[in-house]
């Protein structure tokens, strides 16, 4: 076990397949620093391998918002607040990462797409530990958060695809509606 692993995503919206990466890297860490992509616009760049997270229907969610849910989440799943910290990582600016992150740290990540795989060749360039978790084929990712944002927006079933404690926060913010919004949507 290492002392130190990060770990980072966007979290829009933060769901179970979210959790069970959050937790498998926390299983081989003792302190887990969870970097916030896409932290705010200004810190935001398109990227060719995957130029949707970049569009703002696609991160209708604050730092600050992703923050507590990830926070609220890890402690409802048992984590101590001493287990991990949780901080802005833009991950498009890698000469950024060591205002953000201990750069001696283990990065996690899991790789489903050319994206994954381009985070791995960043990371790896920068000469930082990685750790990939998991690499399967799209078909296998499991729940997007795309998918649950699509449901939001559309009235339809979505709690079963998040922790209890993201889904009290995300109808505590009104994000459904929020989402309607930004996606035009009634």
């Amino acid at each position: 076990m290492t002392a130190t692993g990060v770990i980072h995503g966007r979290f829009q919206v933060l769901h179970r397949d979210h959790l069970k990466y959050l937790l498998a890297g926390k299983a081989r860490c003792r302190h887990l620093v969870v970097g916030i992509t896409n932290p705010d616009p200004t810190h935001t760049r398109e990227e060719s391998d995957d130029p949707r997270r970049s569009r703002p229907e696609h991160n209708p969610l604050t730092y600050y918002e992703r923050q507590w849910l990830v926070r609220r989440v890890l402690a409802e799943a048992g984590c101590s607040l001493e287990e991990f910290s949780v901080v802005p990582l833009p991950i498009n600016l890698p000469e950024l990462y060591g205002h953000y992150v201990p750069l001696d740290a283990t990065f996690y990540l899991t790789i489903y797409d050319d994206w994954g795989r381009r985070k791995r060749e960043r990371l790896e360039s920068l000469g930082l530990r990685v750790e990939v978790l998991w690499e399967r084929p799209l078909a296998q990712k499991g729940i997007s958060g795309s998918e649950v944002r699509r449901r939001m927006a559309a009235h339809e079933p979505w709690h079963d695809l998040v922790p209890t404690a993201a889904a009290e926060l995300l109808e505590a913010w009104d994000v459904p509606a929020r989402l309607r919004t930004a996606m035009k949507l009634g």
